[in-house]
């Protein structure tokens, strides 16, 4: 008769020894190779893509971080502007004050001989000595019994004393105001110099950890960009040549109407006007093709070095033009010109802040100071977006 019981599973003995490490060993290899198929499986192909926009990431970020560090400049410049006018205000101040206490000083000294001949006299000694001492001596000579005894020499003396008194507690009021505004200047100063050596070192930093094959990439980013703002430079120059050829032709025939009109009339013709002087605005840019390779130096204003602001002050000071500090002073003086009517020795400035600005010397060229680790050179007006352009007058 047949057994319906269930054969009895067989189990297996325990592992020990080598046989346990065989089959560790064995499990771990199979689920390594389990987990490379996986990764091998899944991986994508290489692709230079992803290090390329990398890269690019990295160029936004440092021309951003320049962007920014130009900017805190023009702070630190108007910072540093108003420091040195402070400054300027203070010891104005303090020779004024000075001054004026000499002059109390020869108040009182005029006051102590009268007190010291009207002791030897016996005559008003208390009186005067109170006087001398007294924080306010017009309380004392408000006593008629006083008034009555006093020259008219000395009341004059009492009242150049209280004059002088006053003016120097004037004097000293406005120096240390002054001198209050001068410390706030200076700390501002210290905040924007913070700021831009901040966004500088940063922007360095960001550059040092590129490798050599990044940095060899990065280089022909900016080449193949700058080829595009010189076409773009071109093309832009092109087109002030169409337009100028454009008003002129306008204006002669303009002219010429108006002489037809003026011989038909019996009056004659009239004289055209003279052509602008160009002579200061080539004198600026003589100057400033004069500074071509020296180096962008944050808050400098030559003559070895400049930022952007401080080439086009100078170059225009050497035409016998003063114009402000900062780009956003820059901007307010002279006449506001289209890019299309931009003339040789015109500031062209960029961005939406102001922070950077070029002399303008033709064919949509120009002369500027880039940014640190930079020099002063030729660049298209092209390479930043334009906010607008002034000819200094």
């Amino acid at each position: 008769m047949a057994s319906h019981r269930k054969p009895r599973s067989r189990i297996p003995a325990p592992l020990t020894g080598h046989g346990r490490r065989t089959a560790v060993g064995f499990t771990t290899a199979a689920l390594a190779s389990v987990t490379l198929l996986s990764q091998t499986a899944n991986a994508a192909p290489a692709d230079p893509k992803p290090a390329t926009q990398s890269l690019e990431k990295v160029k936004e970020k440092v021309d951003t971080l320049y962007h920014q560090a130009e900017t805190a400049t023009q702070h630190y410049n108007a910072a540093k502007e108003r420091t040195d006018q402070q400054r300027g205000k203070v010891d104005k101040l303090l020779d004024s004050v000075a001054q004026r206490t000499e002059k109390l000083n020869e108040a009182r000294r005029m006051l102590g001989q009268y007190a010291a001949a009207q002791y030897r006299d016996g005559g008003m000694a208390r009186s005067a000595a109170t006087l001398l001492f007294s924080n306010n001596p017009q309380d004392v000579f408000d006593q008629s019994h006083l008034m009555d005894r006093m020259t008219g020499r000395q009341k004059q003396a009492v009242d150049d004393f209280q004059k002088q008194r006053a003016e120097a507690a004037k004097e000293r009021g406005k120096a240390s105001e002054s001198l209050a505004s001068l410390t706030s200047a200076q700390k501002q100063l210290k905040i924007q110099k913070k700021t831009v050596q901040d966004k500088l070192t940063e922007a360095r930093r960001l550059l040092a950890n590129l490798t050599a094959k990044e940095k060899a990439r990065l280089a022909a980013i900016e080449k193949k960009k700058a080829e595009e703002d010189r076409r773009k430079a071109a093309a832009l120059a092109e087109k002030q040549r169409q337009e100028a050829a454009a008003r002129k032709k306008q204006q002669e025939q303009q002219q010429q109407e108006q002489e037809q009109q003026n011989t038909g009339s019996g009056s004659g013709s009239t004289t055209p006007s003279a052509p602008a002087d160009t002579s200061k605005a080539a004198q600026a840019i003589a100057f400033a093709k004069a500074q071509i390779g020296k180096p962008y130096v944050w808050g400098a204003t030559g003559p070895s070095s400049f930022d952007c602001s401080g080439l086009t002050q100078a170059a225009w000071k050497s035409a016998g033009i003063s114009l402000p500090r900062t780009t956003w002073d820059q901007v307010k003086v002279g006449t506001r010109v289209s890019t299309s009517q931009l003339q040789p020795g015109d500031l062209v400035f960029f961005y939406d802040d102001i922070s950077h600005v070029g002399l303008y010397i033709g064919d949509g060229m120009m002369i500027h100071a880039p940014k640190p680790g930079d020099v002063v050179k030729k660049a298209p007006i092209t390479e930043m977006p334009i906010y607008g352009s002034v000819r200094p007058s």
